[in-house]
């Protein structure tokens, strides 16, 4: 693997790590009462009691790790901050007692990136670019569906020379896009060039955009018409874009689904749930349970959409939300998984917003799919597991287009499995019957 593929997966992994599965946002969580000496103004102490109250009132551990949590507000309120930088310092070293990755503390910049990712929002003029590894140009990989972008003719491959005036060649991807994005209605002076078309330049106006997080498409196999179904993560639209495409391809009249959650790191819990009443008439989805032992559970409630047959693909980096939906379905005995065992994180997080525009992500509920059991840090196992070779995930990761085709492995013994279903073929060396709720592996 080369570096800048090692570099992609290290940061592709802290991101599946990191965004789990998030049960609500600031405005569902109690209030907190501050003392009433603090004041911003005065001091950053008071982002650091914010976060002690927040976590004291909701962390599902009421032990806090074996940690005197009394304590710890002492120490942190005794001292004083001369930078705010100095009080997220001390806020990070109190979280790590709790020794809970995903109970983290958000500069202000990550909290707005974390709640743009989780809305399936932002406001640009929608474009996905890369730096293309050939020539390190700024390269648009695609604009986004019905965005100012795609309306004002932008193409993939198209290179991005400048931006405002800026040259874009010593920038990262980061500062570009941080360039390209801003508040809906002021505009963007965008300089490209395109092979055989040269230099021109466009003025976008930028708009709020709603990222597509599902995407699908008719696959018509030999023996099958199968609607392929992507998910890459669970945003708050994201539910409504599977019933969208839940509804196109029975239109189109597929016989069975193939849902892929692989790398799919998570997102928020009722979009997971939505999602799986769609799939299911009937039956139990998810049960969750906070410090108190009180549990809530989550029921389908005879809004399913399709009762075709379904394949679920997952991998290791299907985390959370996506285990949610998998477990469910598998549960169910509704759909056959496939693939390589699932990340294993069974824990859900409130995301808060604090008063200098920075965030808490808090632990507040364990999870549990129908059967009862505890995934944390074990995942879920497969129906048929198979493991894609070390070059198979290459050349799917560099060219997604090959991902939920005839050159994806997984998608074909997926595609196996519901083709015996419908009885049109057998599934070879095995003796799978998903009505009969038999497991099976495959290595």
């Amino acid at each position: 693997m080369n570096q800048t593929s090692c570099h992609r997966l290290k940061k592709y992994v802290r991101s599946a790590t990191l965004a789990g599965t998030i049960m609500s946002v600031s405005w569902l969580m109690p209030s907190i009462t501050l003392p009433a000496a603090a004041s911003l103004t005065e001091s950053p102490k008071t982002v650091v009691d914010e976060v002690w109250q927040i976590v004291n009132q909701s962390y599902v551990d009421p032990e806090f790790n074996h940690d005197d949590w009394e304590t710890t507000r002492e120490e942190l309120l005794e001292r004083n901050y001369t930078s705010k930088a100095e009080a997220y310092r001390a806020i990070r070293k109190a979280l790590n007692k709790l020794n809970d990755p995903y109970t983290r503390f958000l500069n202000p910049e990550e909290y707005e990136s974390l709640t743009n990712q989780t809305s399936g929002e932002l406001s640009g003029v929608g474009l996905r670019l890369e730096i293309n590894e050939q020539n390190q140009s700024l390269t648009v990989v695609e604009p986004i569906p019905d965005s100012p972008a795609a309306a004002a003719g932008i193409q993939a491959g198209d290179e991005i020379v400048a931006i405002n005036g800026q040259p874009t060649a010593l920038l990262s991807l980061e500062q570009a896009s941080e360039l390209i994005r801003g508040e809906s209605g002021t505009e963007v002076k965008l300089q490209l060039s395109r092979r055989g078309k040269g230099l021109f330049a466009l003025t976008l106006t930028r708009a709020q955009i709603e990222l597509p997080r599902v995407t699908y498409e008719l696959r018509e196999t030999e023996e099958t018409r199968v609607g392929y179904i992507k998910v890459k993560e669970f945003s708050s639209h994201a539910a409504e874009q599977m019933r969208e495409a839940i509804l196109d391809l029975k239109e189109q009249k597929a016989e069975a689904y193939v849902l892929d959650l692989r790398n799919n790191p998570g997102g928020l819990l009722y979009a997971s749930i939505e999602m799986a009443r769609m799939w299911l008439e009937q039956g139990a989805i998810v049960s969750t349970v906070d410090r108190t032992g009180g549990d809530r559970d989550f029921q389908a409630n005879r809004t399913q959409l399709t009762d075709r047959p379904l394949a679920v693909l997952v991998n290791g980096n299907s985390a959370s939300a996506s285990e949610i939906l998998a477990g469910a379905l598998k549960d169910n005995n509704r759909a056959v998984i496939v693939g390589s065992p699932t990340y294993g994180k069974g824990t859900v997080q409130s995301v808060n917003s604090l008063s200098d525009g920075s965030g808490i992500a808090v632990t507040v509920a364990r999870y549990y799919p129908p059967s009862g059991t505890d995934i944390n840090k074990k995942g879920i196992e497969p129906d048929i597991k198979t493991s894609l070779e070390r070059s198979d995930q290459l050349r799917l990761s560099a060219n997604p287009e090959l991902q939920g085709t005839q050159q994806d492995p997984q998608f074909v013994r997926a595609i196996a499995a519901l083709n015996q279903r419908l009885g049109k073929t057998t599934l070879e060396a095995t003796s799978f019957s998903l009505d009969s709720g038999n497991h099976l592996e495959v290595d």
